[in-house]
């Protein structure tokens, strides 16, 4: 029998100047609590980014973002937030702030099982650049 899983996610998101509201997708946090699965993949393009803002402080980003994966991993490295059982640290990511990095509305979806593999989908169709088509 094919196991279909229920999960929401959020694009994360970067806003380099937050009062122009300007944004470039940078990654996907999926969770799927019956699957105890929390998950974030991160790919930052510093072109985009600095389209935005050629004054952006790429290395201050990367430090914010590389916390979103290890707050999802959880344990005392991500304290006291990584103490929280699974779903409490995804609301906790997926929370409406009004800073640098932030996430989309929380969605849901639903899959075949492979929750890995629907986490890599939603990160070719939501963040990463579609490639040109080849002339025919």
């Amino acid at each position: 029998m094919h196991v279909h899983e229920t999960y929401d996610y959020a694009v994360i998101r970067v806003v380099p100047r937050v009062e122009r509201e300007e944004f470039v997708n940078v990654g996907v946090i999926l969770s799927c609590e019956r699957a105890r699965f929390l998950e974030a993949r991160i790919e930052v393009d510093p072109v985009r980014l600095r389209a935005l803002d050629p004054a952006i402080d790429l290395a201050l980003v990367g430090r914010h973002l590389a916390a979103i994966p290890a707050i999802c991993r959880g344990g005392e490295a991500a304290a006291p937030i990584g103490l929280l059982p699974p779903r409490a640290r995804f609301h906790w990511l997926t929370a409406r702030r009004s800073a640098i990095i932030q996430t989309s509305p929380v969605h849901m979806g639903r899959c075949g099982g492979d929750l890995a593999a629907t986490l890599e989908h939603l990160m070719e169709r939501m963040v990463r650049v579609p490639k040109p088509a080849s002339p025919a």
